[in-house]
This record gives structure tokens, C-alpha cells and sequence, in this order.
């Protein structure tokens, strides 16, 4: 399976369906989408306090998307409903944290197997290219100032790309759930300083090497303490930021 270049670049959330395969892009879809861009833009804290006007705000989409809007974050737990005080982005904690890493080991330890099966050379080639540029430019004396995006862009870019390769819809949407979870985990934690993106791309670079060679047993491996490694940095993160 030759991978377009084009998945390979900053991961863009798809259009969910809430109503249906093929439901048309809509004001609550957009408002959706919206809500998770600010996430993954880090415009939004956790545990943060929002009222419906502030996020028509934010989301620039009049109040009755909004309004669609919050059952579904609700849903999803993203948010809840405090009353007298408005809407409350979800707050971190252990269980969270607990909880989305073990999402993420469940789907991606099936995403590897699948991934391993139908990455083609020239796939694995691009991605190891991508991890290494990011390398290089974090291991500068002085990191440039887009290194934490770009480092993301790359780093969440592989995981997409692994999870949607499996083809299955609803478990891609179960993820992409489960990562807005993560990165606000990982906004709490200040996690992807430059300091944490050398070990987190030295660790993918273990994997898809493992992968370019056919050692498909030593790639999950490196997959699954990938994922606990970062568990890891994400609670050092959080310890430090307590202090």
C-alpha cells in the first residue's frame, strides 16, 4: 500500500458523521471541528470555564450550533455542565490519564499490526525522513521557534496515520476522541517542550526502523514503550508543573 505524501503532513481531524456516513458538513460538524482545533491549538485549558457565548466566540458559529454542540462534547467527555458557573473543559487527572493511555495502547497496538502489513518502502522511507529532519532541529543548540509545532505535526501525524490505515471509521473517530483527551493532558503537563520531542522521535525512529526491516515483533514492542514512555513524561511533566 503506497501511503499519499500528503497523509504524512500536519493531521488534519476529519469531518465526523454523527448522523450517518455521508452526512453533509453542517454548522454543528463545523462547530465540532472547530472545538477540536482549539484543542489541539491549545487555545483551550483544561479545566477551563467557558460560557456558550465564549465559545460562539471562539468557534466564530452562531449560538444555536453551539448549542448542538455541547451534548455531543458532553458525550464525549470533553466537557460538563457546572451549574451557576457554565461549562467546564475537562479537568486532568489520574484517572484521565490512566484511561487515555490505555484507549491508545488498545487501538494502536491493532494499528501497528495492520501498519506493518501494508506500509510500503517508500511509506517508511518518507516518515523516517520527517522523524530525522525533526531530530536534527531539536538536538540545535538553540531550537527554532516552530520546532514544538512542527514536532507535533509529525509526531501525532504517525499515529493518525497508522489508526486510519486500519480503514475502520468509528474506531478513527474513537481515537481521534481519545487523543483530544490526551493533548489536554499533555497541555497540562507542558510535555512537548523541546527537551521531551528528542526522546519522542528517537523512539518513533526505533520503531519504523524496526518496521523497515521486517522485525515486526521488535516494532510493536517499540510501539507499546513508546506509548508508556510518554505516559511517563507526561506525569514528570505534571509533577514539575505542581512543584
Amino acid at each position: 500500500m503506497n501511503i499519499p505524501a500528503a497523509a504524512l503532513s500536519e493531521p488534519t481531524m476529519k469531518p465526523s458523521s454523527p448522523g450517518g456516513e455521508g452526512e453533509p458538513v453542517n454548522q454543528r460538524s463545523r462547530a465540532y471541528q472547530g472545538f477540536r482545533q482549539q484543542i489541539i491549538d491549545a487555545r483551550i485549558r483544561p479545566g477551563q470555564f467557558v460560557s456558550q457565548r465564549e465559545l460562539m466566540e471562539l468557534l466564530e458559529m452562531p449560538l444555536a450550533a453551539v448549542r448542538e454542540l455541547v451534548p455531543r462534547l458532553e458525550a464525549a467527555g470533553l466537557i460538563k455542565t457546572v451549574p451557576k458557573r457554565g461549562l467546564q473543559i475537562a479537568s486532568v487527572d489520574m484517572k484521565l490519564i490512566r484511561n487515555a493511555w490505555q484507549v491508545r495502547a488498545m487501538v494502536e497496538r491493532e494499528a501497528v499490526i495492520n501498519f506493518a502489513r501494508v506500509a510500503s518502502p517508500e511509506t517508511l522511507a518518507r516518515l523516517i525522513e520527517s522523524h530525522e529532519a525533526i531530530l536534527e532541529r531539536a538536538l540545535q543548540p538553540q531550537p527554532d521557534a516552530t520546532l514544538e509545532r512542527d514536532a507535533q505535526a509529525v509526531d501525532w501525524g504517525l499515529h493518525d496515520l497508522m489508526v486510519d490505515t486500519i480503514g475502520n471509521e468509528i474506531l478513527s473517530e474513537i481515537y481521534r476522541v481519545n487523543s483530544l483527551h490526551v493533548r489536554l493532558i499533555r497541555y497540562d503537563a507542558d510535555s512537548m517542550r523541546p527537551v521531551q520531542v528528542v526522546p519522542a522521535m528517537r523512539e518513533h525512529l526505533e520503531f519504523l526502523h524496526a518496521l523497515a526491516s521486517r522485525d515486526f515483533d521488535a516494532a510493536l514492542a517499540h510501539m507499546m514503550s513508546h506509548i508508556e514512555q510518554s505516559k511517563h513524561r507526561v506525569l514528570a511533566g505534571m509533577l514539575r508543573v505542581g512543584q
